[in-house]
């Protein structure tokens, strides 16, 4: 028999099975029946549109013009060059947006993805091959590699870049593989309710577990804007005074600028505003589940700097009308 709710029943579990280096699975439940596609099928799309990578976009090489030319004494030709250079997975150094890294080699050599990895970038996928040179083959050029999201075409890139060098297309996209199943679960004798299994693979440019936490702090970025909305309501639902008065303590926790793991400990125990946090002090916050010190620390300087630090002491009133009217926003 269904039950009258004023509010969906909070997921409070989440399983990471970290498979190997470029696949894991994220787990979570229990859902209220439908919920579970709700949030997946955007998370899904989330992962592969908007998860962070590196790629190649300008080529200059010594002796070659155009991408159809040849380098003499190197097997392939720059064109089949250009394909093999696209499938090598980079990652720039020191959190770097861009990175330009030159090259020079000499034959007889069979050059492979390792052999570009510098102080500048890390090569992933080093044993695949890039190109080979005879005796008599010289090889001289110049990469650059950019961070970014997608796949953006070469022509979208030429005002981007060099005049002079071969525009590439970009392939951002770290993730090979984002799926997820739903299962019901049972829940104080319901069946109904619903566990959503998350299935990530990656070309180990970031793990899978990054690539998630990226996905989400992008979901949270992106609903933020809707937070108007909320101040819209309370501003209506509130005499002048007390929604003056009330409304440095209702700023929603996701906008706050929390890591991943804070706001996830924050979430998962149903704390939405400020507000809930300032009610609960310090010795409170300690107590909610899975929040280590590093959390614990961040939340503390986000209280401080809003004007709740440890000093901060609320009067009873406005404990009491804060506690009603924030009960009233999660109903």
């Amino acid at each position: 028999m269904r039950k009258i709710k004023t509010a969906p029943f909070l997921p409070t579990e989440v399983e990471i099975n970290e498979l190997s280096e470029t696949r894991a699975q994220v787990i979570a439940y229990p859902f209220e029946s439908g919920y579970a596609v709700t949030l997946a099928h955007p998370l899904r799309r989330l992962l592969l549109g908007s998860s962070i990578g590196y790629a190649p976009i300008s080529l200059k090489i010594e002796g070659a013009a155009h991408e159809f030319d040849s380098i003499r004494g190197m097997h392939e030709d720059i064109a089949v060059f250009i394909l093999n250079l696209k499938n090598i997975r980079f990652r720039i150094k020191e959190g770097l947006d861009r990175a330009v890294v030159s090259y020079s080699f000499g034959g007889p050599k069979e050059i492979k993805a390792g052999d570009l990895a510098n102080e500048q970038v890390d090569v992933v996928n080093p044993d695949l091959p890039l190109a080979t040179l005879n005796e008599d083959g010289e090889l001289n050029f110049t990469l650059e590699i950019a961070k970014g999201i997608g796949y953006v075409p070469s022509e979208d890139l030429r005002e981007e870049v060099d005049s002079s060098a071969i525009t590439l297309d970009a392939f951002f996209t770290p993730v090979r593989k984002a799926n997820y199943s739903i299962e019901n679960v049972l829940v104080e004798d319901n069946p109904d309710y619903e566990k959503i299994i998350f299935e990530i693979e990656t070309d180990g440019q970031i793990t899978p577990v990054e690539a998630f936490a990226n996905a989400l702090e992008t979901m949270h970025s992106q609903m933020s804007v809707f937070n108007q909305v909320l101040d819209i309501n309370l501003e209506r639902s509130s005499t002048p005074a007390s929604a003056g008065e009330l409304k440095a303590y209702l700023v929603p926790v996701d906008t706050l600028g929390l890591s991943a793991r804070s706001f996830n400990s924050l979430d998962r125990a149903g704390i939405k505003y400020l507000g809930e946090l300032v009610l609960m002090g310090e010795n409170e916050i300690k107590e909610i589940k899975n929040l280590g010190k590093k959390s614990l620390d961040e939340i503390q300087q986000v209280l401080a700097e809003h004007g709740f630090g440890e000093e901060f002491e609320l009067d009873e009133e406005t404990r009491a009308a804060l506690s009603k009217k924030i009960a009233q926003l999660k109903e």
